[in-house]
């Protein structure tokens, strides 16, 4: 079994003072939903072995957020910057998970961006949980986590549909399931 999920990066400023796509940082609405979702991770295991983060700096806010939330309750994973995240198209992140079978961990987690992670989530599920399903076919918004379930002991068996929807979570949901 191997567990795949999948970590948009929080919202951010519409402009980088560089004029940069890849140095827009967080807001302050990002902040807030990265340390929430950090908070849901925290709060319901297991835990990632391996982080793979995009170098464009609002995801590693994220994640910087998002660990902090993590620490203490959890050993930390092991986590790589990879400038390949910025910009994948799905067939991109596929050939970054299967490359992960080089250090075999068993619950990987991607952090980065859309259009990429949100149509990746929905190639790979070809079955999980209905309002799961239904939540992310719209959308994968700014701090959602689609978490996915492979029956394989090996990233490289990672396909199209192979995959099953066990969770999708994002603040917006976490608001509505607290009556907020």
């Amino acid at each position: 079994m191997r567990r795949l999920m999948l970590l948009r990066h929080s919202k951010t400023e519409n402009d980088a003072p560089s004029g940069r796509d890849q140095d827009r940082r967080l807001d302050e609405r990002g902040r807030k939903d990265a340390g929430e979702i950090g908070g849901w991770m925290a709060a319901h295991p297991p835990f990632p072995d391996l982080v793979l983060v995009s170098t464009a700096v609002r995801s590693e806010q994220t994640w910087d957020i998002v660990s902090d939330a993590m620490a203490g309750l959890v050993p930390r994973p092991k986590v790589k910057p990879m400038a390949e995240l910025y910009g994948a198209d799905p067939s991109d992140l596929l050939r970054i998970i299967h490359a992960a079978a080089t250090e075999d961990p068993k619950r990987l987690l991607l952090v980065g961006h859309n259009p990429g992670l949100h149509e990746l989530a929905f190639a790979l599920t070809g079955s999980g949980k209905a309002e799961a399903r239904s939540a992310l076919a719209d959308n994968l918004p700014t701090s959602g986590l689609a978490v996915i379930d492979f029956d394989i002991d090996d990233w490289d068996d990672v396909s199209i549909r192979r995959g099953r929807l066990e969770l999708f979570v994002s603040p917006k949901l976490l608001k509505a399931a607290s009556g907020g």
